[in-house]
This record gives C-alpha cells, sequence and structure tokens, in this order.
C-alpha cells in the first residue's frame, strides 16, 4: 500500500491566482478604509454638532470598520503565503479565525449600542427632555448610507469572486453600517418631523438596527466556527468527490473519505480501491489521475492525500 499526496500550494498558476486575490483584496479593503477614516470624523462631528447621540455612537460603529479593515489586510497577506514548515496545510485557517474575530466584535458593538439605545429610552420613559436632532446630523446619516451600501456591494463582489469569507464579514460591516445609518436616519428624521414628544424614535430604531446587526453576524460567524472545528464539506460536495473518483479508471472503489476546509481550499483525504494484481507504478497512476481529476473540480490549491489499496476479494 502506498499514499499519493499532493500540496499544490507551490503550482505557479496557484501562485499567480494568490497574487491576483491579495492584489484585488488589498485595493477594495484600502478604498474602504479610507472612507471609513472620513466616515468617522464627519458623522462624530455631525453627531456633536447636530445632537444626536445615535449619529455619535454610528461614528463609533465606523470606527470599529476601520478597525476591521485593518485585520483583512494582515490576516489577508499571512492567509496568502501557502504552506510552510510550520503550516504545512497553509494559512488558510487564518481567515476563519479572523472572520469569527470579527463576527463577535460585531456582536458586541451591536449589543453595546442596544444598551446605549435602551438607556437612552429609559430616560425619555422618566422624563428626561432629549434635544431635538438637527441637519447636521440628517446629512451624516445619508452619506453614511450610501457609502457605505456602496462599500458593501464592490467588497462583497470582492470576497465571493476571491472565495475569502474574511473579505465577505467585512462586506457585511459596511451592510451594518448601513443598516446603523439607515435606523439614525429615520430616529433623526422623525424626531426633528414629529418635534420633541418624539425624540424616542432615534434611539428606539438605533436598538432594532442593533438586533439586526446581531443576527447577520451571527450568520457571519456560523460558517468560520464550524471550518475551525474541522467541520466536514457539504453532503453533496462529498457525494460529487465519490463520484468523480470512483470514474476514474482503474478505481473499484473509494472509502474512508475525510473533507475540511482550509480558507479557499479543500483538503481531502480517501482510499481508493485498486486491482490487486497491477504494478506499483500503475497504481500510483491510478492515484494521480483520481488528484487531476478533484483538482481541475475543485482548483490547484486542493490538498490532497490519496491512499491506495488492492481489492483483497479479487486476489
Amino acid at each position: 500500500m502506498m499514499d499519493a499526496r499532493r500540496n499544490s500550494f507551490g503550482h505557479p498558476f496557484a501562485n499567480i491566482v494568490f497574487m491576483q486575490r491579495e492584489k484585488d483584496i488589498f485595493r477594495v479593503t484600502v478604498v474602504g478604509a479610507i472612507v471609513n477614516v472620513l466616515l468617522t470624523i464627519c458623522k462624530i462631528i455631525a453627531g456633536v454638532v447636530g445632537n444626536s447621540a445615535a449619529m455619535v455612537a454610528d461614528g463609533i460603529h465606523s470606527l470599529s470598520d476601520l478597525l476591521s479593515d485593518v485585520v483583512v489586510l494582515v490576516v489577508t497577506r499571512i492567509a496568502s503565503k501557502g504552506s510552510d514548515h510550520k503550516h504545512q496545510f497553509g494559512h488558510g485557517k487564518f481567515e476563519a479565525l479572523a472572520t469569527l474575530m470579527m463576527g463577535i466584535a460585531l456582536i458586541a458593538i451591536s449589543l453595546n449600542l442596544m444598551i446605549g439605545g435602551i438607556d437612552s429610552i429609559w430616560d425619555i420613559i422618566e422624563g428626561k427632555q432629549m434635544p431635538v436632532p438637527t441637519y447636521p446630523a440628517l446629512v451624516a446619516a445619508i452619506l453614511s448610507v450610501l457609502s457605505k451600501e456602496w462599500l458593501f456591494q464592490i467588497t462583497s463582489r470582492v470576497g465571493k469572486h476571491s472565495g475569502s469569507v474574511v473579505v465577505v464579514a467585512n462586506a457585511w460591516h459596511h451592510r451594518s453600517d448601513a443598516l446603523s445609518s439607515a435606523g439614525a436616519f429615520l430616529g433623526i428624521g422623525g424626531a426633528m418631523l414629529l418635534g420633541d414628544k418624539w425624540t424616542i424614535l432615534d434611539p428606539l430604531v438605533s436598538c432594532v438596527i442593533s438586533v439586526v446587526i446581531v443576527i447577520a453576524a451571527i450568520k457571519m460567524a456560523q460558517p468560520s466556527l464550524s471550518e475551525l472545528l474541522e467541520a466536514s464539506l457539504p453532503d453533496d460536495v462529498e457525494k460529487e468527490i465519490i463520484t468523480l473518483a470512483s470514474n476514474v479508471d482503474g478505481v473499484q472503489n473509494i472509502h474512508e473519505l475525510k473533507t475540511r476546509c482550509n480558507g479557499m481550499s479543500f483538503i481531502i483525504d480517501a482510499h481508493i480501491v485498486v486491482n490487486p494484481l497491477i504494478s506499483v507504478v500503475k497504481a500510483h497512476d491510478i492515484a494521480t489521475n483520481v488528484e487531476r481529476v478533484l483538482c481541475a473540480r475543485y482548483g490547484n490549491e486542493t490538498q490532497l492525500n490519496i491512499h491506495v489499496e488492492p481489492d483483497i476479494d479479487a486476489e
């Protein structure tokens, strides 16, 4: 029996793909960081001048997005290194770890915003007068919604194209900020339109948006948690792997399939059963053909460990 192992992180074409992937991610993340710096400054100033606590909180939310941009830039560079002596399966798990951390951070930020909104609502119920927001806060909210939704669209597109979960997670940071700003716009606009008695709309809408953000963050973090816990690939993918390998000439059976995800690549371990009377070279060629078929389907960065076994019943 023998093992036929292939690690294709060193493949020239794979290296080109990783380099282009890193450039695309770097470009869109830097654009997002610049926008987040401008929005953070604009929102906090507008919130103070425009008497809107929601807008100040929204500005702090944009600051958290800026920090997530920094995380993406650092993690993407690490994940694109490929394999080395200490990380022989590559650095793909760094993306999953960063995505999980960003999801947790997003939940924490949302809960903090919700607590602040609840405190404001309670103060208003107890009769405390809250200042009515003014136009600077309203304008800042509109600019934030438009710019952050634009960032979500371009970042999400790059994340899906590059297969980077951490970039997709960062895109949802932009979308959460857009939703937060939309809530601030409704609260600020409603309070301005309806007067002093309706200043409660500002914190009330912020609380609702916080719940939406928490739900989105949980959905975003779940796949990354599964990857870190070495969860298998979906059933349909595993069935497809078995079908592809079984159709290779010389493969009589396939079993002991074990799969997992490592960043943008798959790791596949499997035993293939072959005729016990063929030569070692022929058996090796069959295993190599299985690898070629799977790499053609799932990409050159797919990492494979194909174990060859003789068909004992045929002896």
